[in-house]
């Protein structure tokens, strides 16, 4: 004799005996697509993109030639924020986030090379000719000593706190600093035509889409975060959320940005110094849980406990 198992209310579903009416599934779908397209249409002709415009290398240069300046001899000398990265970008020990001893960036390994004073700097003004100065320059750069270089840039670093602008053209007080006032220079000026842009932009492909290295060099500098800031766009702001101008921003992020605003995450310890491998991987097991309420005892039971079906499905209940 077969035995039957013994129904329990966490696992088994009862029989619905209720009654069933007709639905067009395919027909609700048409029309949900067709009102939500006609909804996005109007809405985006009457209000438009609250979108800035890109910020890019040629409007840096233009708009702020001293911040421009002042990254790009850290480029030079290795000192700015992308150079000392570390994984993928470069081979900078101990800087790479991590969760216990292990570290996910150094296990991967350099797989997006870059290294700002090739790539940022000589690499690019190589390439300009009909500039017997640059190439003069360039020249008497690369011939140098690691020591020397270190020099020159040390002193073009203190001098171009006090760089202005006077007719549209850097000018930065004198200094011992060699080669590389003309370099620099000549690295604005190259910008500021937009011809950076174009020469850090990845050509490996058919589609030239990959602007890693110049949004590297873009985030490097201080114009970039101070427009941020004054769109409450940054970090601190819960910038993740945030859209420009007083847009609405995008709800459904508060979970995973409202981490980095509360202890142990936003404080002074292991945690908040590796708080991106520790938020990711919190995530994680949070979505994680969400796929797999269906088969956790008890918490898929929530919905019968608190009999909000009994809500949703008020009009059938109301009728019994």
């Amino acid at each position: 004799m077969a035995r039957t198992k013994k129904f329990n209310p966490d696992r088994d579903v009862n029989v619905w005996v209720g009654p069933y009416r007709p639905y067009d599934l395919a027909k609700e779908i048409i029309v949900t697509f067709l009102a939500v397209a006609v909804i996005a249409v109007v809405l985006a002709a009457v209000f438009g993109s609250p979108d800035e415009k890109s910020v890019t290398l040629k409007s840096w240069s233009t708009a702020d030639q001293v911040d421009f300046a002042t990254t790009a001899i850290t480029e030079l000398d290795g000192s700015s924020a992308t150079a000392q990265y570390g994984p993928p970008y470069n081979n900078v020990a101990d800087v790479s986030q991590k969760v216990g001893p292990i570290s996910v960036e150094s296990a991967l390994g350099v797989h997006i090379p870059v290294n700002p004073a090739q790539d940022f700097v000589l690499g690019p003004l190589s390439t300009v000719t009909g500039h017997p100065d640059l190439t003069a320059a360039l020249t008497q750069f690369k011939a140098a000593t690691p020591t020397q270089q270190g020099k020159w840039t040390a002193a073009y670093e203190t001098a171009v706190t006090k760089a202005t602008v006077t007719n549209g053209k850097l000018v930065v007080p004198p200094g011992a600093y060699g080669p590389v006032g003309t370099i620099i220079g000549n690295l604005t000026q190259l910008a500021a035509s937009g011809g950076l842009d174009a020469a850090l932009l990845n050509h490996a492909g058919f589609f030239s889409t990959d602007y890693t290295k110049s949004l590297l060099f873009v985030a490097d500098g201080g114009y970039f975060s101070s427009l941020g800031d004054a769109h409450h766009l940054s970090g601190e702001q819960w910038g993740m959320m945030n859209e420009t101008g007083s847009f609405p921003g995008q709800p459904w992020l508060w979970l995973y940005s409202v981490w980095y605003q509360v202890p142990p995450f936003n404080g002074d310890n292991v945690f908040a110094a590796n708080a991106d491998a520790y938020v990711w991987i919190l995530m994680m097991i949070l979505s994680a849980g969400f796929l797999l309420v269906p088969f956790i005892p008890g918490v898929r039971s929530i919905p019968r406990w608190s009999r909000v079906y009994k809500i949703i499905w008020r009009d059938y209940y109301r009728s019994k």
